[in-house]
């Protein structure tokens, strides 16, 4: 993958409030409010990655670069933090959902199962029923990517497949 190529891919931070905390999300490709911005063409398929710990999504802004260019910047790439592992700069806006996640009170958020109520409240306040998920994780996120198939059969998931080249 040409480096040139993902350096003119841009990426946007935004801060939400998720189960009480703020929450880190990058975005690459569309990242206006799925739910209520429409100047944003809703996308069909949602590419969703989870990091390991420490659990800070800058880390993976390069892979989500190249996810972004290889499916021809058709379908956009967004990484959250897990809760507590980013804080917002001083004087950044923290967004919150009309449908607020914050309704729902997560027990030991900072805990596993906190973790994964905290992803699955960020899909359902802001990822829209009809758009597909494509869950990427990567170590603890892998666990917290099944846990949410699990527990979250409204979510239009799929699980790709990746076939061996001939």
């Amino acid at each position: 993958m040409d480096s040139e190529i993902k350096e003119e891919i841009p990426v946007h931070e935004e801060f939400v409030l998720c189960g009480g905390v703020e929450t880190q999300v990058l975005k690459c490709g569309p990242w206006g409010d799925l739910f209520n911005d429409q100047n944003v063409s809703r996308p069909k398929l949602l590419i969703f990655i989870i990091p390991g710990n420490p659990g800070f999504s800058s880390f993976y802004v390069p892979f989500a670069k190249a996810l972004y260019s290889l499916t021809n910047k058709c379908f956009p790439v967004w990484t959250i933090s897990h809760a507590g592992h980013a804080l917002a700069p001083k004087d950044t806006e923290i967004l919150t959902a009309s449908e607020d996640a914050n309704d729902q009170e997560i027990k030991d958020i900072y805990g596993l199962h906190g973790q994964i109520e905290h992803k699955l409240a960020f899909l359902r306040t802001h990822v829209p029923k009809e758009v597909k998920l494509i869950l990427i994780g990567h170590s603890i996120g892998s666990y917290i990517a099944l846990q949410i198939l699990k527990r979250a059969p409204e979510l239009p998931l799929m699980l790709p497949t990746l076939e061996a080249k001939k």
